[in-house]
């Protein structure tokens, strides 16, 4: 995926579908940004689970540069991402802010660099991190196609949290209807032994779950397998598709 793909008429769905996986879509987001700003090096940040890291990047400086910001907690990759804000460095030898990281960066042959937040203000905020070797290095590119890059990002982390909460959602559903379907089998062995109505059924169920201090469904499931010999059947869960 070329620097005219990510930037021309296709939709963030269709990228996506060109790769399989998110990491993917991001590395080919990093070498479009690094193609465009021609510079050093790229790296994407994102923060989970409390921690940012380095999920892909591009070039040479990206790694040891964002690694070094994670070791200090402080640096424009991190202020980008905790404050939605670009954060840029004109020249890292005439830099005050972040302690020993501008002359850092500088000794690693990176005298400036630009970050544009990701998924600014989500639990998936990040960053989109270019570094370049001369002062002012992204003077003269085009800042327009590089942040249609950082949101494209924004995009695919979105759609990639939405499909792992759908599955998330979807197990949880899953979990729920076998519940369900086992103290219904377990409400029939009652009501068949006692000859009483669903409720009462329940009710004596409830009980004994409170006095022996077990979950309904694991009482349940004990129920079944002494009448039949055999555990619960749990129905197949098929979400529509």
């Amino acid at each position: 995926m070329n620097a005219d793909d990510m930037y021309g008429s296709r939709d963030i769905t269709q990228w996506l579908l060109d790769t399989d996986t998110l990491e993917e879509f991001l590395q080919a987001l990093a070498e479009s940004a690094l193609e465009l700003s021609q510079g050093e090096g790229v790296g994407v940040t994102v923060e989970g689970d409390g921690k940012p890291v380095t999920v892909v990047s591009a070039g040479l400086a990206a790694p040891k540069l964002d690694e070094k910001q994670y070791g200090r907690d402080d640096g424009p990759c991190l202020q980008a991402l905790r404050t939605g804000e670009e954060v840029a460095v004109v020249d890292m030898l005439r830099e005050s802010r972040w302690g020993d990281y501008p002359a850092y960066a500088a000794a690693c042959g990176v005298r400036s660099s630009l970050s544009l937040p990701i998924a600014a203000h989500t639990r998936t905020a990040g960053a989109l991190n270019l570094y370049g070797g001369p002062p002012d290095a992204f003077a003269d590119k085009d800042l327009t196609a590089l942040r249609f890059l950082a949101a494209q990002a924004t995009g695919g982390i979105a759609v990639a949290q939405r499909l792992a909460d759908t599955q998330e959602f979807t197990a949880q559903l899953q979990t729920a209807m076998q519940s369900r379907s086992v103290i219904d089998q377990a409400l029939g062995v009652i009501m068949g032994q006692r000859r009483c109505t669903a409720t009462e059924a329940f009710d004596t169920l409830r009980s004994a779950s409170q006095h022996r201090n077990i979950k309904l469904r694991d009482l349940c499931a004990e129920l079944i397998t002494n009448v039949t010999g055999g555990p619960p059947t749990e129905p197949e869960f098929r979400p529509r598709g």
